[in-house]
C-alpha cells in the first residue's frame, strides 16, 4: 500500500485540527480561570472565618494540604473538557506529568480523592455567582435523568439507598436524580437543581431560588403545563409557553411562540454536551460527596465551553397597539 505525500499532509494537517479542538481550554484561560477561583476561594474562606463558630473544645490535628481549592476545582473542571474517561489517568498521566509546570504542589491521588469534598461547596457558590450567564428575556427550560445505575441492579444498589428514586422520563423508567436547567438562546445556563428521580418538572418553578433572576418568555416542554404553575410565573413577570394538549381546546399560539417552541431543540443540546463530552452521568460512584462533585465539575467545565449551542434570534421594535 502506497500513500502519497499529498495524503499524509492531510492526515498531519487534520491531526493538528483534532488537537485543537480536544484542547478547548488553552493555557491562558487556565490561568484565567485560576486566578478568578483563587480570588473567590479568598473571598469564601475569609467569610467562613468571620461567620463560622470556634469549636469550644480543642480541635484534633489537622493537617493543611499543599494544594490549594483554587487549584483542585481546576483540575477537575479540566477533567471535564479534557476528553479523559478516567480521572485517576487524568490525574497522574496529564496533570502530574504534562502540566506540572501549572501545578507545582501535586499531591498523591488518594490524598486528592479526600480533598474533593472539601471543595463542594466553594465550587457550586463558584458556579453561580460567577460563570452563570445573564437572562437576556428568552430562556428555556427542561430536566434530564441522571442515572446512578441500570435497573437490573437497583434492588442490590447501596451507594445511593434512600436518596436516589425512581423516575419516569420520556426514554422511560430510571434510577437516580433529575438535573433541571435553564438556558437563554446563547446557550448560556442561567440556573440548575438537583433533585430526586421521582420529583414532578413542574415543582423546580415553584421554588424562588430557581426562577429568580429569570424574566420574559421561559419555553418548555408539555411536562410543564399548569394553570396555577402559569398564573404563579405570569405574576413574576415570566411567561411560560408550552405546546398545547389535544383536550386544550380554544387555546390559541402567537406564530411568534411557535417558532421559539422549534428552537426548544438548544436545551436537548446542553443536555446532551453535558453528558457525552462533560460526562455528568456515569454509574461508578462510590459515594453521594463525589457525585455532587463530579456533577459540579462538570456543570462547570460546560460554562467555561469556548462554543455552545445557540440559535439566532432578531428583535424588532412593533409599533402595534396592544390590549393587556
Amino acid at each position: 500500500m502506497v500513500i502519497s505525500e499529498n495524503c499524509c499532509i492531510f492526515i498531519v494537517l487534520n491531526y493538528k485540527e483534532l488537537q485543537t479542538i480536544i484542547a478547548m481550554i488553552t493555557e491562558s484561560k487556565v490561568i484565567e480561570l485560576f486566578c478568578m477561583a483563587d480570588e473567590f476561594c479568598k473571598f469564601f474562606d475569609a467569610m467562613m472565618t468571620k461567620y463560622t463558630l470556634k469549636p469550644a473544645t480543642k480541635r484534633k490535628y489537622h493537617r493543611d494540604s499543599t494544594m490549594s481549592k483554587a487549584e483542585i476545582m481546576l483540575i477537575l473542571i479540566l477533567f471535564h473538557d479534557s476528553g479523559y474517561r478516567c480521572l485517576k489517568h487524568f490525574y497522574l498521566e496529564k496533570v502530574c506529568k504534562h502540566m506540572r509546570h501549572l501545578f507545582p504542589k501535586v499531591v498523591s491521588y488518594n490524598r486528592f480523592v479526600e480533598l474533593e469534598k472539601e471543595v463542594a461547596i466553594p465550587l457550586a457558590l463558584f458556579i453561580k455567582k460567577v460563570l452563570l450567564g445573564k437572562c437576556t428575556g428568552i430562556s428555556f427550560v427542561d430536566s434530564t435523568p441522571l442515572r446512578v445505575c441500570k435497573n437490573q441492579r437497583i434492588h442490590i444498589h447501596k451507594t445511593f439507598k434512600g436518596i436516589a428514586q425512581r423516575g419516569k422520563c420520556s426514554m422511560g423508567w430510571f434510577f437516580g436524580f433529575k438535573l433541571h436547567l435553564i438556558c437563554n438562546e446563547r446557550g448560556e445556563l442561567l440556573n440548575f437543581m438537583i433533585t430526586p428521580g421521582d420529583v414532578d418538572d413542574r415543582k423546580s418553578l415553584e421554588y424562588k431560588s430557581f426562577v429568580e433572576f429569570i424574566y420574559g418568555k421561559l419555553v418548555g416542554d408539555k411536562g410543564y403545563i399548569g394553570k396555577n404553575l402559569f398564573k404563579r410565573l405570569f405574576v413574576d413577570g415570566i411567561q411560560l409557553i408550552t405546546k398545547l394538549k389535544s383536550n386544550m381546546k380554544g387555546s390559541l399560539i402567537p406564530l411568534s411562540d411557535k417558532l421559539l417552541l422549534r428552537k426548544r431543540a438548544i436545551i436537548e443540546t446542553v443536555n446532551d454536551e453535558l453528558k457525552n463530552i462533560a460526562q455528568v452521568e456515569h454509574s461508578r460512584h462510590r459515594a453521594f460527596d463525589n457525585f455532587i462533585v463530579n456533577l459540579l465539575s462538570g456543570i462547570a467545565a460546560y460554562c467555561c465551553f469556548p462554543k455552545k449551542p445557540c440559535i439566532n434570534v432578531s428583535r424588532t421594535v412593533d409599533t402595534q397597539l396592544a390590549l393587556f
